[in-house]
């Protein structure tokens, strides 16, 4: 199976193609044949590049997770506080759907993950874990410093809002709306931060006499 890295030009774009026919219709709704119309080549040419649908799959998982790896690098660096760093990690589901409405490539890949190799599983469990524990993280260091406030485990809550916007994705399209994952995101960002705020406004004043 070849490396996301290593890929060739031809090949690069037959996993770009891949990765949005994915985003719109999942593993088992498009074939090569519809690559191939679209790259204009042969289906014995994507063969070559990659053997299989299942190889082609995996390294489109694969590069998605470690451009997420980047992204989430970036965001820590570019955003200091809690909130912005989850503002940030919104944005990059809203860019997601906002193109043609597509959807998360590993949402996608979840919900078919009962007719997928286990290989496949395995990269769909990877890029969850990667998402929960950076989100656990941030989290965590938000309720220290005071910026948010929850009721549940650092872990708890960073699966309650992965799934949110995995979920308003699919909400989203189903109602047709074009910012669905971005309203519910920043809804929760404020509501827990609404809720840090009130904590410290609601905690006794001390001095001395």
């Amino acid at each position: 199976m070849k490396h996301f890295s290593d890929l060739s030009p031809t090949a690069e774009r037959i996993v770009d193609i891949a990765e949005r026919l994915i985003q719109q219709r999942g593993f088992n709704g498009f074939s090569y044949e519809d690559i191939a119309g679209e790259i204009g080549i042969r289906k014995p040419s994507i063969h070559h590049h990659f053997a299989s649908k299942e190889s082609l799959a995996l390294t489109v998982a694969q590069r998605y997770t470690d451009r997420l790896k980047q992204k989430l690098l970036a965001i820590e660096e570019s955003q200091s506080s809690s909130p912005a760093q989850l503002a940030g990690y919104v944005e990059l589901f809203d860019e997601t759907y906002t193109e043609e409405r597509r959807m998360c490539t590993f949402g996608m890949l979840g919900a078919e993950c009962g007719t997928l190799s286990e290989s496949i599983r395995f990269e769909i469990g990877r890029f969850f874990a990667v998402n929960l524990a950076w989100l656990a993280e941030v989290f965590g260091r938000g309720r220290i410093a005071g910026e948010l406030s929850f009721s549940v485990s650092d872990k708890d809550q960073a699966l309650i809002f992965l799934s949110a916007l995995e979920g308003a994705m699919v909400v989203g399209k189903g109602m047709e709306t074009a910012s669905c994952p971005k309203q519910v995101g920043q809804a929760m960002i404020a509501s827990l931060s609404a809720a840090a705020s009130n904590a410290v406004a609601s905690q006794p004043l001390t001095g001395s006499d």
